[in-house]
């Protein structure tokens, strides 16, 4: 009993360590997984280096026995075979994803501060509705949203994509979630005393401590808007998006798998950078963002 009631008073620092082959396993563990998600990325750009006869190669292979970039020059010339001016498909793609995002992040975010720290009647059945609405894909609404476009004359406008990118549910729930998870009620109170507007409260405070939401936030939405392709809601052809005119390109038949292939390469490129950048502010973010009331 003396021991016992003398192992309880001790006082030591305990450390926590792995062992080296702890180590090693989480190491190979994590290589091996991370191997597998990579796969089919190496397998498109694979694809895009092939020359036509071993695309068709079954069963398929991971590698390219001659190697070639053949596709790529084959696919910028039949871009600049097109009677838009390519440039234009570009400069649609880019006003349409960054207005969209832009627009989705802004509205969203100010949205979930609302529900998320703010006291008004009818907060609960109104995220209630939010969450209702991720249920349904996009398609249910179709004809609803082009009646509605057709009536405000939206229609045959880029507005057609981006005004409907500002208000995805998904955002909203996504940053109304991590407030009210992340920004302390305490934090802001004390804004308040010293003086700040709510604008600016929300602007300076809030926003900085769900960095890593909101750049989720801008990963998924450029992600979509960045691949949007053929729409009921544009028909010109001096509007319509990168995805469209590539798709257009490589839809000629068998000759063209080799440009298509690399148009696959090419339209990943731009998503999976925005990627590289926000994940290292991501992971920085969330390791130093913890904070206590």
């Amino acid at each position: 009993m003396a021991r016992l009631q003398k192992m309880r008073v001790r006082k030591h620092k305990v450390v926590l360590n792995r062992s080296r082959g702890g180590d090693t396993g989480i190491f190979v563990i994590l290589a091996i997984m991370g191997a597998i998600m990579f796969l089919p990325m190496l397998y498109t750009i694979m694809q895009s280096l092939k020359p036509l006869d071993e695309l068709w190669y079954f069963p398929p292979k991971f590698y390219v026995i001659n190697p070639t970039i053949k596709n790529f020059t084959d696919l910028f010339r039949l871009m600049g075979q097109s009677w838009v001016p390519f440039s234009r498909y570009i400069y649609n793609t880019v006003v349409i994803s960054v207005g969209g995002t832009f627009g989705h992040l802004l509205i969203a975010s100010m949205a979930a501060y609302v529900l998320a720290k703010m006291k008004f009647p009818g907060k609960e059945w109104l995220f209630q509705t939010v969450v209702l609405s991720l249920m349904f894909h996009a398609t249910v609404g179709a004809l609803a949203k082009f009646i509605i476009m057709s009536y405000i004359g939206m229609i045959d406008t880029m507005s057609a994509i981006i005004i409907p990118a500002w208000g995805s549910s998904l955002g909203l729930y996504l940053m109304k979630q991590f407030m009210e998870s992340s920004v302390s009620d305490a934090v802001l109170e004390s804004a308040r005393i010293d003086g700040a507007k709510e604008f600016r409260t929300f602007w300076v405070i809030a926003m900085p401590m769900v960095k890593p939401a909101w750049l989720t936030l801008i990963m998924y939405s450029f992600k979509d808007l960045w691949n949007t392709g053929s729409t009921i809601y544009i028909y010109s052809e001096q509007l319509k998006t990168l995805n469209y005119a590539i798709n257009q390109i490589v839809s000629g038949g068998i000759t063209r798998s080799g440009a298509g292939a690399a148009a696959t390469v090419v339209m990943m490129m731009v998503p999976i950078l925005v990627f590289v950048i926000s994940q290292s502010n991501i992971i920085e973010t969330m390791g130093t963002s913890g904070m206590k009331d």
